[in-house]
């Protein structure tokens, strides 16, 4: 459906959660070292539940090893740092869905060189940030929502 990539995750549980939502929803999971937990966590499996087998991430020694991959592809760039919803934004199968880690976001030139791909999530002055597990639901599934036909063929 989706590809989603977490550059430099460092909560386990975040990723287990992400993890099990690929599952589901018939993702590809992409971690791009370094990481702030080894793949063996026993609190990322257990956040993944019995999901973890089936999911089969590829992980990634650094963030230019990915975007001399994939860099050219279509990458969509989830950040607090923009004022385009993610809604605005036209979703394919085979995107690339990027969070940055939870401390520290997406980095800066990364933003400014794919500015026109970062999107956001709306929300009230009173917040500051989601917890990356929910914003990355929230912006997968409208991914799903808007090729709703490419994902029944996962069913």
């Amino acid at each position: 459906m989706v590809n989603i990539v977490l550059v430099e995750p460092k909560i386990a549980p975040n990723t287990g959660t992400i993890g099990r939502l690929c599952v589901n929803m018939g993702a590809k999971l992409h971690l791009v070292e370094p990481l702030g937990f080894e793949i063996s966590d026993t609190r990322l499996k257990r956040a993944g539940l019995d999901y973890w087998h089936k999911l089969a991430p590829t992980v990634w020694p650094s963030l230019d090893a990915f975007l001399n991959a994939h860099g050219r592809e279509r990458l969509w760039l989830a950040t607090t740092k923009a004022d385009r919803p993610y809604f605005e934004a036209d979703f394919k199968p085979g995107d690339w869905l990027l969070f940055g880690s939870e401390t520290e976001g997406l980095p800066e030139a990364l933003r400014q060189t794919y500015a026109k791909a970062c999107i956001t999530i709306p929300m009230t002055p009173q917040g500051r940030s989601l917890n990356i597990s929910i914003a990355c639901g929230i912006i997968a599934y409208e991914a799903v929502r808007q090729n709703f036909n490419a994902f029944k063929e996962l069913m």
